[in-house]
């Protein structure tokens, strides 16, 4: 019996959809901007009435997080991105300015490369479909081997919802024969235009130096910095809100909380108060062995794990309903796990001398790992909360709310978002939380309304060409004088 190579199968699999999305995209391109919004309407409700099953089957196959929170999430993917972008124009000419004679017009990239992470494998695909299509692209997706089964489940209901509603059929496509030379075939595709890349920071370095445009995000680590005129109460409510959800594996989660030394007391208590364990150093130590691998990257037994079954992991025994670990932290680097990203209820703790001092230390940690990603602050004090926004390497400063829902514009009003670009600092093209205009292209139709002389009148007078200056007749006269004198 012959043996098909596996890796063959995968790259010819990735060419056949490629193939098929580049045809789709060009009949989709011309679509108006009413059959667009049409197909994606379709899409949601197609997807939100599956959104638990759909959840379900992303927690069988991978084991993180909480099924339930899920169900959330693809309801976030789906009907919150939608009431956002359901009015957004992404069709023909978006804006005309009469005045200055310009007009800007909506050009689809083309064909997206869609990574899909297996900490959001669901509601990521569901996202990055409904923005790519808004923006008149087709997507072909790469699924993480961990949550396969549950993303090509979920670009199947949504290519039948666009096709049922009238879009060409290959618009959505999906990897099914897994390796790492489909997804490099698909990332260096000649007739791919841009990688939407999300997921762990080898991938999005691969993304970045396959030779073709991308937008990716790095790994989060974001500090909560507790400043003294907080409501402590609530800034505890809102972190362990932030950490359990879906047991912490959205990557704009907090990863530290830091304090100063004159509300650290209070601080604790309320932390306890309310289902955080603080890890003695003992303990501390046998759970860091756990959080990361020995090549230096986070451990994916760790990720999206109950707090129970992490100290369990670690033998360590904790009071029945713990919410959120948490070790007492004074040293920050690469080999410190506390001090790196923990998508899992997992917390440093920081205590400074004063604000100021708070403030370096985020810096140090979001320097670390993080760059150009989240950080939170939770404060009464405008002053602070500017001068935070003045000095941290960050592309979003999350006030009084909760780290993982309001970095994805779920309680704030930042864009709905499953992609965080982390800005040039975090090394990504962009620190928009992004949305369909980051996937289209902008052509500008300029009317010329200067001619060459309007130009050269504008330009600075030579001073012999001033009325006041010198005259031909005078300039004779000098000549003459020089002459004169050179003769003597």
């Amino acid at each position: 019996m012959e043996v098909l190579d596996k890796d063959l199968q995968s790259v010819q699999e990735v060419r056949n959809l490629i193939a098929k999305a580049k045809r789709a995209q060009d009949k989709f391109k011309n679509f108006s901007q009413e059959q667009i919004d049409k197909i994606i309407r379709n899409m949601v409700e197609a997807v939100e009435a599956e959104a638990s099953r759909l959840a379900k089957m992303a927690y069988e196959e991978t084991g993180f997080g909480k099924w339930e929170d899920k169900v959330l999430k693809n309801k976030f993917a789906s009907r919150t991105v939608y009431n956002h972008i359901k009015d957004m124009k992404t069709v023909g000419i978006l804006n005309e300015d009469k005045e200055k004679r310009i007009l800007e017009v909506a050009v689809p990239v083309g064909v997206i490369a869609g990574l899909i992470p297996s900490t959001n494998p669901t509601s990521t695909t569901i996202y990055k479909s409904i923005i790519s299509l808004k923006a008149g692209n087709a997507i072909v997706f790469s699924p993480h081997p961990s949550a396969k089964e549950c993303i090509i489940e979920t670009a199947k209901i949504l290519s039948k919802a666009a096709v049922d509603a009238g879009a060409p059929d290959g618009i959505i496509g999906c990897i099914t024969v897994l390796t790492m030379e489909g997804t490099n075939e698909l990332m260096k595709h000649r007739d791919v235009s841009l990688i939407l890349a999300t997921g762990g920071e080898a991938m999005v370095k691969a993304a970045y130096s396959s030779g073709t445009p991308a937008i990716g995000v790095g790994p989060g680590n974001g500090p909560a910095f507790i400043e003294k005129s907080a409501d402590v109460q609530l800034a505890v409510k809102r972190i362990i809100d932030s950490k359990t959800f879906d047991n912490g594996v959205i990557c704009a989660s907090e990863q530290s909380i830091v304090v100063e030394e004159c509300n650290r007391e209070k601080v604790v208590s309320e932390l306890k108060r309310q289902g955080a364990y603080f890890l003695s150093k003992e303990e501390s130590d046998k759970l860091g062995k756990f959080i990361l691998r020995e090549n230096g990257t986070m451990n994916p037994k760790i990720v999206g794990k109950s707090a129970q079954v992490l100290a369990d992991l670690a033998g360590i025994s904790i009071p029945y309903g713990t919410k959120v670990l948490i070790s007492e932290q004074s040293t920050v680097g690469k080999n410190n796990p506390y001090s790196r990203e923990k998508l899992a209820p997992i917390l440093a703790f920081y205590c400074e001398e004063n604000w100021e001092k708070a403030c370096k230390r985020c810096i140090e940690l979001l320097m670390n790992e993080g760059k150009g990603h989240t950080l939170v602050i939770h404060s009464n004090n405008e002053k602070i909360i500017k001068e935070f926004a003045l000095k941290k390497p960050v592309s979003r400063i999350l006030v009084n709310a909760p780290g993982a829902l309001g970095g994805i514009g779920g309680a704030t009003n930042l864009v709905p978002a499953l992609t965080l670009g982390c800005g040039a600092v975090g090394g990504s093209a962009t620190s928009d939380n992004i949305s369909p205009m980051n996937l289209l292209n902008v052509r500008r139709v300029a009317y010329g309304v200067r001619e060459l002389e309007d130009l050269r009148e504008n330009e600075p007078k030579n001073q012999c060409e001033d009325n006041d200056s010198v005259s031909e007749k005078d300039i004779e006269n000098i000549v003459k004088s020089l002459l004169l004198k050179l003769q003597r």
